[in-house]
Parts: structure tokens; C-alpha cells; sequence
């Protein structure tokens, strides 16, 4: 039995999947994106608690009735915690509730417990921060590559997908990028929709309070406009979007 190190626990979620969700929060993630606003999940070692995912499961039956939706697991990125989420979503799927995954992808190998997790997944949510891998790498400090190949694996399994895309200024907000990811994902079958998120700077609050410089401070939403324009890329391609 894994144990998980939980950041935190939402028991009425509605921007994580279809419907009211109960969402946990996993901590650590090896991305640090520059406008991420759940800075203080980035650390592998400190901060969340251990449980079980019995302990997590419980909580999730106190309010099973009142979730339209079902369960969210997020971060933090899960993927880093797998056997703990697989075992976790083996669980609601017994019970008869719908999980969704919420992850950026970053696999660096397709093992057992990941296939295992995608096994127990109803749906997941894939954020692709950038097609362009220099550019990619200056908003992620990380590849793009493994997200990629995650992204055609689940094709591959034709496991549903929501697609997210935040549309920063100065990074994804040219619609040639939109197009690159939309030729990307056009062939897969699997991909159910883009939800377009556009920027914004909730938590940069939690990058106070950890005393880590905030790169995007001067930053601004996208406009009407750029949003239609990046829409457009996806729907004339056949690709479901919205914002």
C-alpha cells in the first residue's frame, strides 16, 4: 500500500472536470512554471502530509452525495505519485465514481503504476504549456517531450481527454502556437475539447510567502480578441474549444 503526500483536500470543485468534484491536491511536481499559482506544491520532500489512501477515500465517502462530478486528483503533479492515486481511483471506481486526472504529463517513462492509474482514470485533464520546446523550456525550465509522448500514449489507449492551455502574454498568446498544438492533437480521436485558460495572477501570493520572485508580475490577461483568434485555430481544425 503507497502512501501519498497529500498538499490538501477540496471537497466542492467545479473548474476541475465535469460537475462538482471532491479535488486532492498532490504535492511536489518537477515543472516551475513561471505563472503557476500553487507554488508552495512544487517540493517533493517537505510540506503536505502522508496519508493513505484509505484515509483519503474516507473522506471522499462523507461527501459522495453530493458530488455531481466525481474525484479530481491534481498538484502538485500526481503523475510523481502514481501508485497512491491508482490505488485511490481503484477505490472510487468500485463505488462508482468518476475520476479525472489532472496532470501537465511529465512522464519520464510509461511504467506499471502509471498504467495502472490510466486504468482507473475516467478522464484526464492535460495541460500542454507550449508546442515550441525553447519556448517551452523558458515558461517550464523543463522539457516539452515527455508531455508530448504522454499525449500520444493516451491517444494510443483512447483514454478521453481535455486538453487545457493557458494563454500567457510574451509566451502562448501568438495564435501560431494555438496552431502548432492544434495540428498536434487533430489526429487524436480521444481528445474531447480545449479549454482555453487565460492568465491570470491569483497565486502570486504564494510566492510571497515562500520569498521566490514572481517572473510575471507586469503580465496582463489576453484580451477578447487574442482568445477568439486562439480559438478559431482549434475550432477551424475541427478541435472543440472554448474559454
Amino acid at each position: 500500500m503507497a502512501i501519498g503526500r497529500v498538499h490538501s483536500m477540496d471537497s466542492f470543485g467545479t473548474v476541475d472536470g465535469p460537475g462538482i468534484r471532491y479535488v486532492v491536491f498532490m504535492q511536489g511536481c518537477l515543472m516551475r512554471c513561471r505563472y503557476c499559482h500553487n507554488r508552495d506544491t512544487w517540493d517533493l520532500r517537505e510540506g503536505g502530509e502522508l496519508k493513505s489512501h484509505e484515509e483519503v477515500f474516507r473522506e471522499i465517502k462523507k461527501v459522495k452525495n453530493f458530488l455531481s462530478g466525481g474525484v479530481t486528483v491534481t498538484g502538485g503533479e500526481p503523475i510523481l505519485q502514481a501508485e497512491f492515486v491508482a490505488d485511490l481511483f481503484e477505490e472510487c471506481r468500485k463505488e462508482g465514481i468518476h475520476t479525472c486526472l489532472d496532470t501537465n504529463g511529465f512522464a519520464k517513462h510509461i511504467n506499471d503504476d502509471v498504467i495502472r492509474l490510466l486504468e482507473n482514470t475516467d478522464l484526464v485533464l492535460l495541460d500542454i504549456k507550449h508546442m515550441d520546446e525553447e519556448l517551452h523550456h523558458k515558461l517550464t525550465y523543463v522539457t516539452g517531450s515527455h508531455t508530448k509522448h504522454f499525449a500520444q500514449y493516451l491517444a494510443e489507449i483512447n483514454k478521453p481527454v481535455w486538453i487545457r492551455y493557458v494563454v500567457v502574454d510574451g509566451y502562448t498568446v501568438d495564435p501560431q502556437y494555438a496552431r502548432m498544438l492544434a495540428e498536434f492533437i487533430e489526429p487524436m480521436k480521444n481528445v474531447e475539447k480545449v479549454e482555453i485558460l487565460p492568465y491570470h495572477s491569483l497565486g502570486v501570493h504564494k510566492w510571497d510567502l515562500l520569498n521566490d520572485t514572481y517572473e510575471l508580475e507586469k503580465v496582463t490577461p489576453p484580451t477578447q480578441e487574442q482568445l477568439d483568434l486562439i480559438r478559431d485555430e482549434f475550432t477551424s481544425r475541427g478541435v472543440a474549444a472554448a474559454y
